[in-house]
């Protein structure tokens, strides 16, 4: 009875192996053959200078950056101390 039920977890376990190995290899040749028959295509920016588009203000986000990194400090600072 015990030899039956190894048979039969190593026939499953063999069998999802066998099927996990076949589908990792077909899938990588279904890449391949999607590549070859269908590359991708370049996207190339449209011809908008750099000179139009609007400068990102990062600032303001440097600053919301540093205040969130103060209220870390601050909040473990009181844990350390025992406050919270």
């Amino acid at each position: 009875m015990f030899f039956e039920s190894i048979k039969i977890m190593l026939l499953g376990m063999g069998t999802v192996f066998l099927f996990l190995t076949t589908m990792v290899y077909m899938t990588k040749i279904m890449s391949k053959l999607i590549l070859r028959y269908f590359p991708e295509v370049s996207k190339a920016p449209a011809s908008v200078s750099q000179s139009t588009i609007a400068p990102v203000q990062k600032t303001n986000e440097n600053a919301k950056i540093a205040a969130i990194l103060a209220a870390l400090q601050h909040h473990h600072a009181l844990e350390q101390e025992g406050k919270i």
